[in-house]
């Protein structure tokens, strides 16, 4: 009689599987109510990673119909989420297949909370983007793919979620495809991350093409959203690159002992070999790699270790130890793109504080290059960046730093900017540019010459030519109601003789003025009923007997023609 055999379960050979499986992070993006949470539910529901209690403990609540669980409750923790049905704060949940690891930063989509979601992907390798099949391409949906750009996040995978709703209909998912492809294009472009997208139509609510492939939608053949999860590339690997270690703590029990303890940013080092200190840039060599568990001759990225040296080096909290071979760049001079975090503007000029790996030190905001339009993604002239707004920034450091690209390292390429009154962060920044030529503070043209972009941050307008030609009473009103909100203007009349002997006088004028950002008044007096008004080719007629009209015209023609670059003026 044949005799079963009983394969015998070995804890060591389990564990030993799961330390050898790859791991991959990756995060949910998308605009409020496209499923995401919902999503995140359902796979982790069909993939048995969830206990029964937990299942058990929200059955019949949530916004579901009755009978039907609602996923989003599994990472919607917050007593605030559940009453809302909105996601607030970043959810991380863990999960396992056979074939690999994951974590997953569920994400809020509410504008409000964009900064949690730059928090969420900032340490993702693949976010996925869901867009509602029944609303299609959202702004919100643009923003947060652009952030997700930024933080050099190269595998997007757009899951068309509700098809459900739409009656499972291939033309609209290819319509959605269409219009986001060319999105994810267009922010490549800008961002210079070439984005790897993969679409996938699902419905999480009914499980469709989460986990599993339905019959749901015969004209669909690719895999499931899980599928491609487990197909994209690990989670990426920094021991190929430059050695950096951001030195956190100077470690001194006894008199025999001085290290410098920290986390292993990038690369590997070695005993022996030969390092700077930046930015002192001064040299040493290693000579013993600490560790709880004893000395090691070798350490890599991330391990946290303690470095001791074979000379004395005077290193402190917030330096940088890279290889002699492969330093980082010094200065105090930094360009970078940032997402604009709090409820304050910013402010060009002020003093704000930058944190960049473990150094904390005062910057100035020096100009504000462009903001970004979402909607979009074009770049245009900003006088201020607003909560939830991208834009280009240039940094003026108080104490020089060591940096790299935040395209080289994401670890000593980001950074945040601190209010130094309240202390909370105000933006999150990547590094995309880094000046090599050092001035003394003190030298007359530290701060460069004055660009067009900071007189349009200043003033919150550009250089240009009004023309006026109407009663002078109305034209008197016309400049005062200017003059009142900031606007920085010259007033010319253009049938003064000089300009009427030398014509070229007035064109050279103008054009001096226009380029240093003053809004110049060309006027031509006169007793007619009407006021008109011309910058560039656009011009208006107004009856010069309604005033209050007038002036709200002339205001709405200069933001037109983009000489007003800041809200509040527009909407005056």
């Amino acid at each position: 009689m044949a005799t079963a055999t009983i394969e015998r379960f070995s804890i060591e050979e389990f564990l030993e599987r799961e330390r050898n499986k790859d791991l991959l992070r990756f995060s949910t993006a998308g605009s409020v109510d496209d499923g995401k949470s919902t999503l995140i539910g359902r796979l982790l529901y069909d993939t048995q990673s969830v206990y029964e209690d937990q299942v058990r403990s929200i059955e019949g609540k949530g916004t579901t119909a009755p009978g039907q669980i609602d996923f989003a409750l599994l990472t919607d923790g917050l007593r605030a989420e559940r009453e809302q049905g909105i996601t607030i704060d970043v959810a991380y949940r863990y999960f396992s297949t056979a074939k690999r690891k994951f974590i997953i930063a569920d994400t809020p989509g509410h504008e409000q909370y964009t900064r949690n979601m730059a928090t969420g992907a900032s340490t993702a390798d693949a976010t996925v983007v869901l867009i509602d099949a029944s609303k299609g391409v959202l702004v919100q949906s643009r923003r947060h793919a652009y952030i997700a750009s930024l933080l050099r996040v190269r595998h997007v995978v757009v899951a068309v979620n509700k098809m459900d709703l739409i009656g499972y209909d291939e033309s609209t998912f290819r319509a959605i495809e269409k219009d986001f492809r060319a999105v994810l294009a267009r922010i490549a472009q800008n961002t210079g991350t070439a984005v790897d997208a993969l679409f996938v139509p699902v419905s999480a609510l009914a499980g469709d093409n989460v986990v599993h492939r339905t019959g749901s939608m015969p004209w669909y053949d690719g895999p499931s959203l899980l599928e491609v999860l487990e197909s994209l590339p690990s989670s990426r690997t920094t021991q190929d690159e430059a050695f950096r270690f951001p030195v956190q703590r100077v470690v001194r029990p006894n008199h025999t002992f001085r290290g410098f303890a920290g986390q292993i940013a990038s690369g590997n080092i070695r005993t022996g070999d030969a390092i700077t200190v930046q930015p002192s840039g001064r040299t040493a060599n290693i000579q013993r790699i600490v560790t709880w568990d004893g000395d090691l001759k070798e350490a890599h990225a991330p391990l946290s270790v303690t470095l001791v040296l074979d000379s004395e080096v005077d290193i402190s909290r917030g330096d940088l130890i890279t290889t002699a071979q492969s330093p980082a760049q010094v200065s105090s001079h930094v360009t970078g793109s940032v997402v604009w975090m709090d409820g304050h503007a910013l402010e060009i000029g002020r003093k704000y504080l930058i944190k960049h790996t473990s150094h904390t030190a005062p910057a100035v905001v020096t100009t504000l290059e462009h903001r970004t339009n979402v909607a979009t993604l074009e770049y245009g002239p900003a006088a201020t960046l607003e909560m939830n707004d991208i834009g280009t920034v240039r940094l003026r450091l108080l104490r020089p730093m060591a940096l790299d690209a935040y395209a080289e390292n994401r670890t000593t390429g980001a950074f945040i900017l601190i209010d130094p009154q309240t202390n909370g962060t105000v933006a999150a920044g990547m590094v995309t540019g880094i000046a090599l030529s050092e001035q003394p503070d003190d030298a007359p043209d530290a701060w460069g010459h004055v660009t067009a972009g900071e007189r349009e941050a200043r003033w919150g307008h550009r250089g240009g030519v009004l023309e006026l030609s109407g009663s002078s009473i109305l034209i008197n009103v016309i400049e005062r109601s200017l003059f009142t909100i900031g606007v920085i203007s010259a007033r010319v009349n253009s049938e003064s003789d000089p300009f009427l002997l030398h014509p070229s006088l007035l064109e050279t004028l103008t054009s001096v003025q226009t380029q240093s950002g003053i809004l110049t008044l060309l006027i031509r007096e006169s007793d007619s009923d009407e006021l008109i008004a011309r910058v560039e080719n656009e011009s208006i007629s107004v009856d010069a007997s309604e005033p209050m009209r007038a002036l709200s015209e002339v205001h709405q023609l200069l933001h037109r023609a983009g000489i007003f670059v800041s809200a509040e003026r527009a909407n005056l």
